[in-house]
């Protein structure tokens, strides 16, 4: 592995509940670079995600997931989030009992093993909800509970800004948004980009939130395989011309 790469995939294969649903998955992203996969509903994407995040339900059947220099495959989920690793959910689970400034405030303190003053942590919250235009009123309430759609997508990428991981999965981001929103939470993630130096992999069927972030990578997902890499461009091809060719393609294999 490259001192260059940060995330090296190799022939990794995933399945649930015993079904096979990633086959010969080979993915590498450098340090500090945005990546995009791409892909029909139901090609696997998520799985994906899931995968690199350590859910238990997602088994790595057969492959290599390399981070930071260590094959992770077979680590905690909790481990691999503290080496740097963010996941954003597509359906944000609601946590009754924990406020969302106390849920921030803990996840940074088992990240970097220190206590961390009250007072400048809620500094920085304060500037990272104002990126977002959320009221500061949400930092005291529990986590997601009674929230929107868009407000709760807006919690994942408050969360992505305060901890400021090293590698970020955003899944389906921007599913269930109003323009709006989109373009609020499209300048958190290029915030977090400037702020963090991190590197992205940004998981969609749309192209509504990439429309203000660098993109260096772009990859095609169906059925399961990457079938189709290349560069910024390729999100442009699929917004104007669809997955067609893509599934025509793979169904041709």
């Amino acid at each position: 592995m490259s001192k260059e790469n940060l995330l090296e995939i190799k022939n990794m294969d995933v399945r649930v509940d015993e079904r096979e649903i990633l086959k010969d998955i080979n993915l590498t992203i450098g340090k500090g670079e945005t990546h995009v996969l791409m892909g029909p509903n139901g090609t696997g994407k998520s799985t994906l995600g899931y995968a690199l995040a350590g859910n238990p339900r997602y088994q790595v059947t057969s492959g290599e997931i390399w981070f930071h220099g260590k094959n992770i495959v077979g680590t905690a989920p909790d481990e691999r989030a503290r080496e740097g690793l963010f996941l954003s959910f597509q359906n944000p689970i609601e946590v009754p009992g924990i406020t969302l400034s106390a849920f921030i405030r803990s996840a940074l303190e088992q990240k970097t093993g220190k206590r961390i003053s009250l007072w400048s942590f809620k500094k920085e919250l304060k500037a990272a909800m104002d990126v977002l235009q959320m009221d500061e009123s949400y930092a005291n309430r529990d986590l997601n509970v009674g929230f929107s759609g868009g407000e709760k997508k807006k919690t994942e990428i408050l969360q992505l800004l305060m901890l400021k991981p090293d590698l970020a999965i955003l899944d389906e981001t921007d599913s269930g948004l109003d323009v709006d929103a989109v373009q609020i939470v499209s300048k958190g993630v290029a915030e977090y980009q400037k702020r963090s130096g991190g590197s992205l992999l940004i998981i969609t069927h749309s192209t509504r939130l990439l429309e203000k972030i660098h993109v260096d990578r772009t990859h095609i997902m169906v059925g399961g395989t990457i079938i189709k890499d290349g560069d910024a461009s390729l999100v442009d091809s699929v917004n104007a011309e669809g997955f067609a060719q893509y599934e025509a393609a793979a169904s041709a294999r």
